[in-house]
């Protein structure tokens, strides 16, 4: 359908809407909008009824095409337009009614819409689908009972009242009587008029399930809850939220409706929109009166809502220490625990409420008790990295139950870097050598172990260094702690694990090589790999080749932008000798092998006669640079060189650097006499 075009008066401007006078140009805003619209729908039906469009401008005539005839327009002013041209002239063939047809007895479809402007309009169409009327939306009258009672004109609503016809259990809206507006409103004098006329009205609810008594507390209208109590209102009524006025007023902290109803006899204990009590919602408001209120009328406190929380738990939840007072002093369980496994003290520990938590501790609260992920109080203090927390909990959380739960508070601090929260735990005698249990190993998918790793993985050279320092064990993870800090290429923290006795040749049971596992991160980093090797990293296995001279099975590798070392698929060969991958493969991989020469020049200083097999010397033939390599490699090796390696046999590299010496041949023996620099 295509869209008219028009021009109101008053348009201004330069462009083509300033061109776009027409017949039309003197008729108010409401007629050109039905005019157009009645084109629009009718444009199906006759092609040939148009408005003006620009590219007609004023030479067209409303029901001549554009097409056919261009005669020339008359000029007129546009202030002052001719008056034979301002009526409207409609196409169709059923042009709209003055006024709108009565929708009860319409035979039709009546649809509505809002138009640019924001005006709201009704249509009325035959069953034929031509339009009947057209206008603006009209103005639904408000009943005259209603108007009054809202504006509190008690003696109109009176005289409404007695007039024949009027039902009061009729209501003008849906689900909306003359008891409802008059509660909505706060009109006092007018609801006692309609009680004292019909009493039978006092408990009807509206569209929602609401009582005028839900309505009257919802609206804090407190002298209406008066007198419809007075008339004997019911206050068990819910809502079709199952919530009841009682519950209503707990939820609006208004103590002195909360009184009223109680004087009246509202039930306390009721369950209401997820089974949680009078009490339980006003706990959550934190106002001390109402709780105190209830519990005097016998609100019980162990009553729990649909996911076992009780008040106190919901107290604690929140940080509410007066509230925590009131309800364990009319008895309230300490120690109860939610669906899940949660107590107060847990839920205000993992909510950062540290005043609340340190009053449920001086309350003999258990800190023994888990969640729903098996972690104490003490473990999510941890996790959190609140020191007052935790040195608060120490003293009152057993180590037996710690390991219980199969992770230690130190797992949770070292993971999330709280280093202050560790020290403290390591003074107090947790152990830094504490593993995860089997279940929650499984849970990461490198399955970490140690408390170390968790620090090593997050570069924290504080933390490593404190841990180390305490005692702990580098060597207790499936994937050593070394080699998760080679692969993040951090010489600090090698230097470290080193020192402290990581263990440099290492395999990964899951990987296999016949190799130390650590030169795989290591070999891009060659101040690192010799740093290993002079550490006593194992370089002879570097040389030994199931292949040797022979020819080498090709090797797939995965091919990749990243400076990662790439996994090597093994032959089924290999993979039936149960052998794992061997250095020549590794080095062969294509982020590793323009780095091949000088790595192996590396590993020739660290071995006595060898023979390169097959795929090495491929390597070293690559490169016209490299053949002083094979010359080096070639047997029979310096005798000092053999000398070298036979000592470091013999005494061990930890224990060369004490030999009584000269300083230079020391410096010979750990492989210093000169730098080495690729």
């Amino acid at each position: 359908m295509a869209a008219a075009r028009i021009s109101l008066p008053g348009s201004a401007g330069p462009g083509p809407e300033f061109e776009d006078y027409s017949v039309y140009s003197n008729l108010s805003d409401d007629e050109l909008l039905q005019l157009a619209i009645e084109r629009s729908l009718s444009d199906g039906r006759d092609a040939t009824s148009t408005i003006a469009s620009p590219a007609q401008s004023s030479n067209s005539c409303s029901n001549v095409p554009a097409q056919n005839v261009n005669p020339p327009a008359p000029r007129h002013s546009t202030h002052n337009p001719p008056a034979e041209e301002t009526s409207a002239h409609y196409s169709s063939p059923n042009p709209p009614c003055p006024k709108p047809p009565d929708p009860k007895n319409f035979d039709g479809t009546i649809s509505r819409f809002i138009t640019g402007s924001g005006k709201h309009m009704v249509a009325y169409r035959s069953r034929n689908g031509n339009v009947v009327h057209m206008g603006p939306v009209p103005k639904e009258e408000e009943d005259p009972l209603f108007k009054a009672i809202e504006h509190g004109q008690v003696r109109q609503v009176k005289a409404l009242i007695v007039q024949p016809g009027t039902n009061l259990m009729l209501p003008p809206k849906p689900g909306w009587l003359a008891i409802h507006q008059a509660t909505w409103y706060g009109q006092v004098a007018c609801l006692r008029l309609l009680l004292a006329a019909h009493p039978g009205i006092i408990n009807k609810q509206a569209a929602r399930g609401e009582s005028a008594l839900m309505i009257a507390v919802s609206k804090e209208h407190e002298q209406c809850v008066h007198v419809l109590l007075e008339y004997s209102a019911d206050t068990e009524i819910k809502n079709n939220d199952n919530e009841t006025p009682l519950y209503k007023a707990c939820e609006r902290s208004n103590a002195a409706i909360v009184a009223v109803l109680l004087n009246h006899g509202a039930a306390v204990n009721t369950h209401c929109i997820q089974g949680w009590t009078a009490l339980q919602e006003s706990v959550s408001r934190n106002n001390v009166e109402i709780p105190e209120m209830l519990l005097k009328a016998g609100a019980k406190l162990s009553l729990a809502n649909i996911y076992g929380i009780t008040p106190l738990f919901t107290a604690a939840q929140s940080g509410q220490l007066a509230m925590l007072r009131l309800l364990l002093k009319h008895g309230a369980d300490i120690n109860s625990q939610a669906a899940d496994g949660a107590t107060a003290l847990y839920e205000s520990t993992k909510n950062g409420h540290e005043e609340t938590m340190h009053f449920l501790i001086s309350q003999n609260a258990d800190a023994n008790k888990p969640g729903k992920t098996g972690l104490l109080p003490l473990h999510v203090a941890a996790q959190r990295g609140t020191v007052n927390m935790v040195s608060m909990l120490i003293p009152v959380t057993t180590k037996a139950r710690v390991r219980r739960t199969g992770i230690s508070p130190l797992h949770l601090a070292a993971e999330r870097n709280q280093d202050e929260v560790l020290e403290i735990l390591i003074k107090a005698g947790f152990d830094v050598n504490a593993q995860l249990s089997d279940e929650r190993s499984k849970t990461y998918e490198d399955r970490r172990s140690s408390v170390l790793y968790f620090s090593v993985m997050n570069n924290n050279i504080e933390a490593v260094t404190m841990l180390l320092e305490s005692g702990a064990d580098p060597n207790l993870d499936v994937f050593n702690s070394l080699l998760v800090a080679a692969r993040q290429g951090c010489i600090e923290t090698i230097t470290l694990l080193v020192e402290y006795g990581a263990n440099i040749n290492a395999s990964i049971a899951t990987h296999p090589t016949t190799f130390p596992a650590v030169y795989m991160f290591s070999m891009k980093y060659l101040s690192m790999f010799k740093y290993l090797l002079d550490s006593g990293g194992n370089a002879l296995s570097c040389f030994d080749c199931a292949y040797g001279s022979g020819i080498h099975p090709p090797i797939k590798t995965t091919h990749s932008e990243r400076d990662d070392i790439h996994d090597i698929e093994r032959s089924p060969q290999q993979t039936n000798q149960g052998k794992g991958v061997q250095f020549c493969e590794m080095i062969s991989a294509p982020s590793i092998s323009r780095w091949a020469g000088p790595i192996i020049d590396i590993l020739i200083n660290y071995v006595g006669n060898v023979t390169l097999c097959s795929r090495l010397m491929e390597h070293l033939d690559s490169y016209s640079d490299w053949s002083v390599i094979k010359e080096k490699a070639a047997p029979p090796r310096p005798l000092l060189q053999l000398c070298r390696v036979r000592i470091h046999q013999l005494v061990g590299h930890r224990r060369v650097q004490k030999l009584p010496l000269p300083f230079g041949l020391l410096r010979f023996l750990q492989h210093q006499e000169g730098a080495v620099d690729y």
